[in-house]
């Protein structure tokens, strides 16, 4: 389109899309604080929720491991920026039939983690004419503040395990291990791998008999927020209810409460506490 004096170029942002509801949130939030964006999402078979083709201007199905054809389709839909949330499962990742552009970036790393592996991926998008923008873009209203955030406030115990089990997950994401632990009484009950932050929950709060256990959750020093940005919702307070755990920690302005009323109602239901630290 040829711009004339006088008129504005309609933003066209695209999404590479995974699983849970981050992906519906940044769409609401998109539409509310910049009418007229247009929104084109990259969408992956057996992860991406389909609801998401009620909410976009466009959308276009692959398998993960594809980037030529997305990449095509996001230049056809005119996008130059791009944002990239949700998960992909990790037996997803581990049964990827990556393309020829993917095997080539794989080639290249040598470390294979999610930093370097998206890193690897908006790298190759620059070099399509688009931009990798921080995936808290239209966001910053679901960053909590330091304090008491929902459910019932921590004893002084609790806080003692907040402060405990942050200072681990630090370390452990400072190590690019994982951004989550568990804990109870000053133990290390589970620190969370490959296996994601569910599991990491699951297997902490069996050690810890499903009583006084803290799950602690951190971005990563120098965290990149284009991507691998820490997301607390419903899903993890209902996972960690199941497990036994009552306190969860985060860090304050660092990690994105999703769906915050339905958090506080569940918070209320099974007595989860929620704590925002300062990093």
């Amino acid at each position: 389109m040829i711009e004339t004096p006088g008129m504005e170029q309609t933003r066209s942002i695209g999404m590479i899309a995974g699983s849970g509801v981050y992906p519906e949130t940044f769409i609401k939030a998109a539409r509310e604080k910049c009418p007229g964006v247009r929104l084109s999402v990259v969408a992956f078979e057996g992860e991406t929720k389909p609801e998401l083709a009620e909410l976009a201007d466009s959308i276009e199905w692959f398998r993960v491991g594809q980037l030529s054809k997305p990449s095509k389709f996001l230049q056809k839909e005119g996008v130059r920026e791009v944002v990239m949330m949700g998960q992909i499962s990790p037996k997803n990742l581990f049964s990827l039939r990556p393309d020829l552009r993917v095997l080539m970036v794989l080639a290249k790393l040598k470390q294979r983690n999610a930093e370097t592996m998206f890193g690897a991926v908006a790298d190759e998008l620059a070099k399509d004419g688009m931009e990798v923008i921080s995936a808290v873009t239209f966001l910053e209203d679901h960053l909590p503040e330091p304090g008491h955030v929902c459910g019932p406030a921590f004893s002084k115990r609790q806080l003692e395990d907040a402060d405990y089990g942050f200072r681990i997950a630090k370390e452990t994401s400072r190590l690019d291990i994982g951004q989550s632990v568990v804990v109870r009484n000053g133990t290390v009950l589970a620190a969370e791998a490959f296996e994601g932050t569910n599991a990491c929950i699951r297997r902490g709060g069996e050690l810890g008999r499903r009583k006084n256990v803290m799950l602690a959750k951190v971005s990563k020093p120098n965290q990149d927020f284009r991507f691998d940005v820490p997301v607390i919702g419903p899903q993890t307070v209902e996972n960690c209810a199941a497990a036994g755990v009552s306190g969860i920690t985060i860090e304050a302005r660092k990690t994105l409460l999703l769906e915050k009323d339905r958090v506080e109602e569940l918070c209320r239901k099974h007595g989860v506490g929620i704590f925002a630290k300062e990093g």
